[in-house]
């Protein structure tokens, strides 16, 4: 398989073909997963840490079922209880990790940056499992696993992305991922709630859901990051839900065998409706659940071959 990059930061280093490798090979663990024995051995002897910075249920536990899974030693470091807290600088912490020589490094950060910044101070393997308002990547990458088994293709679609735009590493990700892969993207949300300069990342933009939904196949719904807002940007979540939040009237705008996506923790009754969020013909957030410890398995083997190619030649 060609995929040559060291650490995996951001869908924005990723080309096409690396995409298609990633999800290709992560096919074959969605296989893997449905089966009695779950389990490989092509991490077997290597060492995962996590180090989550920001909390996170599902992010951290499906990296963790992915590398044990994988055959990995993995860690987790309860950063909120760590060296950091009583005043050690990022860069030492990741100079007294890499003296324990891990060789998958796992990190979420609130601060767009850091991932990248510990990156350059490691010897091992990094992925971004999200770093402030910057990049989500394995998110894209499970998202987009779970477009292209719903809809056959991850080209040429019309995908909406609605909701708290501005403060979302996950729709960044997405934008980035599903425009290399040719697919015609629209933002829907508030202006409070759109980044400035958006226009530059060759999408359209609506405000108005109705105008926004008409004939997509894919609607992806975003959290409301109350955490990263620093004043009204809304005028009240019954006033959003009412204009923005995802219902039955609002989706018929959509194609009739559109999917419905939503990258979690939900807010049923302001993002979503949740009798849609639990539809079984419509919704692939479970999916999504279950594609993100494939598509983790994935991108963590094909960083492992990198480092361990890398080792034997420098031996």
């Amino acid at each position: 398989m060609s995929f040559h990059h060291r650490h995996l930061l951001g869908i924005e280093q990723l080309a096409p073909h690396d995409i298609t490798t990633i999800l290709d090979l992560a096919e074959d663990y969605v296989t893997l997963n449905r089966q009695t024995a779950k389990h490989s051995d092509v991490l077997t002897g290597l060492t995962q840490i996590n180090m989550f910075f920001e909390n996170s249920t599902r992010t951290q536990a499906s990296f963790e079922i992915a590398g044990k899974r994988l055959g990995a030693d993995v860690m987790n470091m309860a950063m909120q209880a760590s060296s950091i807290k009583k005043g050690e600088t990022l860069i030492d912490t990741a100079l007294t990790l890499n003296a324990m020589h891990p060789d998958l490094l796992v990190v979420r950060h609130p601060h767009s940056g850091a991932v990248d910044l510990l990156a350059q101070k490691v010897n091992c393997a990094v992925l971004n499992a999200g770093d402030g308002r910057h990049e989500h990547p394995t998110q894209a990458l499970l998202d987009a696993l779970t477009i292209r088994r719903a809809k056959g293709r991850l080209h040429r679609l019309n995908i909406a992305i609605c909701g708290d735009i501005a403060h979302s590493r996950v729709a960044r990700s997405n934008i980035l991922l599903l425009g290399k892969m040719e697919n015609r993207i629209r933002l829907i949300g508030p202006p409070t709630l759109m980044p400035a300069q958006i226009d530059q990342f060759g999408v359209e933009v609506y405000d108005d859901m109705e105008q926004g939904l008409a004939d997509v196949d894919v609607v992806m719904m975003l959290r409301l990051q109350r955490e990263r807002m620093d004043g009204g940007f809304i005028p009240s979540e019954r006033e959003y839900y009412h204009r923005y939040g995802l219902d039955e009237d609002k989706l018929a705008l959509a194609k009739p065998d559109a999917i419905i996506m939503h990258p979690g923790p939900m807010n049923r009754g302001v993002e979503i409706d949740g009798t849609l969020a639990d539809d079984i013909n419509r919704s692939v957030i479970q999916d999504q659940v279950e594609m993100g410890v494939a598509v983790r398995m994935a991108t963590m083997e094909l960083l492992a071959r990198n480092l361990l190619a890398s080792r034997t030649d420098t031996a």
